[in-house]
C-alpha cells in the first residue's frame, strides 16, 4: 500500500464530523461545498492517514475504500443503498473478472460497487433510457476511478438486451418483468438475476414471469437495518433507523427440462 499520496491518485478527505469529500489529485483547482477552494496538487506528497489543514479546517487523507466512494456520491436519484449493495453482490456471488449487467443506472451507486468487484478483468454494462441519468452517473464513477470497467448504453432494457452470456443481470426498473424474457436469453447457464422493487405488486409480477421462465433459487428480501450508538455512558438503538427501501429479488438460470 502506499506510503504517500502520488500524482494521479484519487483520494478521500474526512472532516472531523466524518463528511468525505474525493479529491482526484489530477484535477483543476476549484471550489468544493465543505472543504473550499483547493488546488488537488497540494496533496501530492502528503502521508496517508495523517490530518493536513485546508483553509481553517482539519481533514485526514485516506485512499478511498468502496463505502468512502458511496458516500460521497452526487445524488440525482434515488440511489440502491450499500445495505442492499451487499446481498446483491453476495446473492450473484458477483466476482473479479465477471460481466455484469445493470438496468437503471441512476446516480451509479450500484454501478460504482460492481466496477469494485469486478475489476480488474471484468466489466460493467449498464442501460438506461434516460441520458442525463448516465451523464450524471458516468461522472460519479469516473470520481470514483473506475470508469474503465463500465460501459453504458442509451437503451430501454424492456425492449431487449444486446449482450449474450451475461453473469448476471440487475434491474433497478419500474417494470422489470417487463424484461424477465430478455434477461432469460441474455444470461448465461447458472447466471444469476436480481430486481430491486419498492412495492410487493412489483415483486409478484416479476416472480410470477420468473416461474414461467423455470427460474431456480428464486427469494425475496428486505433489508432493516439500525446502527447502535456505543459510548462512554452505555449503548441504545439510533433513532435514525433506516426502514424499508425496497425489495430485492433473486433468481438462477437453468437449463429447462425437455
Amino acid at each position: 500500500m502506499k506510503k504517500v499520496v502520488e500524482k494521479n491518485d484519487i483520494v478521500v478527505l474526512i472532516d472531523s464530523n466524518l463528511k468525505k469529500f474525493i479529491v482526484d489529485t489530477d484535477g483543476k483547482t476549484d471550489k468544493i461545498k465543505g472543504v473550499g477552494v483547493i488546488d488537488p496538487s497540494i496533496l501530492i506528497g502528503k502521508e496517508y492517514g495523517w490530518q493536513i489543514e485546508i483553509g481553517n479546517k482539519q481533514f485526514w487523507v485516506l485512499s478511498p475504500s468502496l463505502q468512502d466512494k458511496l458516500h460521497s456520491l452526487k445524488r440525482r436519484a434515488q440511489i440502491i443503498l450499500p445495505r442492499d449493495i451487499a446481498h446483491i453482490l453476495i446473492n450473484c456471488s458477483i466476482e473479479s473478472g465477471q460481466t455484469v449487467f445493470e438496468a437503471g443506472i441512476g446516480s451509479g451507486s450500484l454501478t460504482i460497487a460492481l466496477a469494485n468487484a469486478v475489476a480488474p478483468d471484468g466489466k460493467v454494462i449498464s442501460y438506461d433510457f434516460r441520458e442525463d441519468f448516465i451523464e450524471h452517473a458516468m461522472k460519479n464513477v469516473k470520481k470514483a476511478g473506475l470508469e474503465k470497467y463500465v460501459t453504458p448504453k442509451l437503451r430501454d432494457v424492456t425492449e431487449g438486451i444486446d449482450e449474450k452470456d451475461l453473469d448476471v443481470i440487475i434491474l433497478d426498473i419500474p417494470n422489470p418483468w417487463e424484461a424477465v424474457n430478455h434477461a432469460w436469453n441474455a444470461l448465461k447457464t447458472g447466471g444469476y438475476f436480481c430486481s430491486f422493487s419498492p412495492l410487493t405488486t412489483q415483486v409478484e409480477n416479476t416472480v410470477k414471469e420468473l416461474e414461467k421462465h423455470g427460474f431456480i433459487e428464486m427469494k425475496t428480501f428486505e433489508n432493516i437495518q439500525r446502527e447502535m450508538i456505543v459510548s462512554k455512558h452505555g449503548m441504545r438503538p439510533s433513532f435514525d433507523m433506516l426502514g424499508h427501501t425496497g425489495y430485492l429479488t433473486f433468481a438462477r438460470k437453468i437449463i429447462k427440462k425437455g
